[in-house]
């Protein structure tokens, strides 16, 4: 292992001819493409800019001073039109007379190090040039209180601290590790995100005993009640992860407001549209998708020992192809795949996976499944295992990651279901799967990206 965490060979991956000798299979179903109708009303590109400043505007700076500095909040998750919703919360800041500056409020993440985070907002489009101001990144955090009962430190991002304001920027989700009246938004960036690596291990080690839907609620009001919180931007995307809300939240709104807009999201959420599956593909997993890689949401298992599986979907196996870029190497929620390819371990970066998966007190994010050398092999490996009956009519699935759903590939006995159902559309009829030297011939599912 070279010292900066990066491995580039990983584990021996399983031959192409030993998948196929050992398993005695040698084909693979035919699939075709379906897409999910869904009635979305995003807000059009255009008017992007002005529903920030409308957001902003809506925000209380009465105990700003003139001139002050506004820290404004941004994660490393790949949420839609990020650049431009931050560089509009900047610039309506500047239009008021403040002096705001963009901290990475994102946990442990980018290694647990200050250039680690800012390379992960860069990777997002976050940049200086981008958003018109400085971006500080430290990993040094104040404590600015102790929970009543449990005397657990409260931890806060010493740069956004020393500000006369806070403003995170987050959209609001289901999350991937609970349920709760609170989950992924504005309350969660408080408490992890800008906890920084400190907070964010502190807040999960406490969450096997407390749980995560008590203790969010409890630390977000500690922030709110010591911090120079002037409110939050809380975005809400649609089916196809494209920006459906925008709205400025008022620091006496982060749980009650946030809340409701759960439940929005919760509406909103991409699924995979069959409850139960063989094998699920997916071409790629990251921290951009979702913070376990892939969301729990929608594969159905959940790596942070501490909660149960969702009831559905029911997925046998599932194999992963590789890893986004915008993750840094960061492999987080890789035992949640049954099977990966070999090239994905090239992309990893196990210091960063490492430190990831212990503050977050989820080892089993990262346990190594089986390496194959191809997709083919992955495939075949996977239906291989799903049992004799399944192979019948197998009830195959392969997206390119958890956050675009709107166009997946499916196998026949789907594709037949799909004709029968209103919310589906059945695009192309089942054909071979075609294959290069093992690896998918094709790129079906880019085309159905929004």
């Amino acid at each position: 292992m070279a010292n900066n965490g990066t491995q580039r060979d990983g584990p021996v991956p399983i031959s192409e001819e030993a998948v196929l000798e050992v398993s005695g299979m040698d084909s693979v179903p035919e699939m075709g493409i379906v897409e999910q109708l869904w009635e979305t009303d995003p807000i059009p590109k255009a008017e992007l800019r002005d529903s920030v400043f409308d957001a902003v505007e809506t925000l209380d700076f009465d105990a700003v001073p003139d001139g002050g500095e506004v820290a404004v909040g941004a994660g490393s998750r790949g949420i839609a039109n990020l650049p431009t919703i931050v560089s509009g919360v900047v610039d309506a800041l500047d239009d008021r007379g403040y002096e705001p500056f963009v901290f990475p409020a994102m946990g442990s993440h980018g290694g647990a190090t200050a250039e680690g985070q800012r390379e992960m907002l860069e990777a997002l489009g976050v940049t200086e040039a981008r958003i018109g101001c400085e971006i500080r990144a430290t990993m040094d955090t104040v404590v600015i209180g102790k929970t009543p009962v449990r005397d657990v430190e409260v931890h806060a991002d010493a740069n956004a601290a020393a500000a006369d304001a806070i403003i995170p920027v987050n959209r609001v989700k289901p999350h991937t590790d609970f349920q709760g009246d609170v989950e992924s938004g504005l309350s969660k960036m408080l408490v992890i995100g800008m906890g920084k690596q400190r907070g964010a291990k502190a807040a999960h080690d406490w969450a096997a005993d407390w749980s995560f839907r008590e203790m969010l609620p409890e630390i977000a009001r500690l922030h709110v009640e010591n911090l120079p919180i002037a409110g939050g931007i809380a975005i809400v995307e649609d089916e196809h992860d494209d920006t459906a809300l925008i709205e400025g939240v008022p620091p006496s709104g982060f749980l009650d407001r946030e809340a409701e807009l759960l439940e929005l999201a919760y509406e909103r959420l991409p699924t995979i549209p069959f409850d139960e599956l063989d094998v699920l593909v997916v071409d790629r997993m990251g921290k951009d998708v979702s913070g376990a890689g892939m969301d729990t949401n929608v594969i159905g298992r959940i790596v942070y020992g501490f909660e149960p599986d969702p009831p559905k979907p029911d997925i046998t196996r599932i194999f992963v192809r590789g890893l986004t870029p915008a993750s840094h190497g960061n492999g987080s929620g890789l035992g949640s795949a049954d099977f990966v390819h070999a090239d994905l371990f090239e992309e990893l970066n196990w210091g960063d996976t490492l430190v990831n998966v212990l503050t977050a007190s989820t080892p089993r994010a990262a346990r190594i499944p089986p390496a194959v050398e191809t997709d083919r092999s992955g495939l075949i490996a996977s239906l291989s295992t799903v049992g004799v009956s399944a192979l019948e009519a197998p009830r195959v699935v392969r997206i390119r990651d958890t956050m675009r759903l709107d166009r997946i590939a499916a196998s026949a006995p789907l594709v037949e279901e799909a004709r029968e159902r209103d919310d589906l559309r059945v695009v192309e009829e089942p054909t071979p799967v075609e294959f290069e030297d093992g690896q998918f011939a094709d790129d079906v599912l880019e085309t159905g990206d929004h």
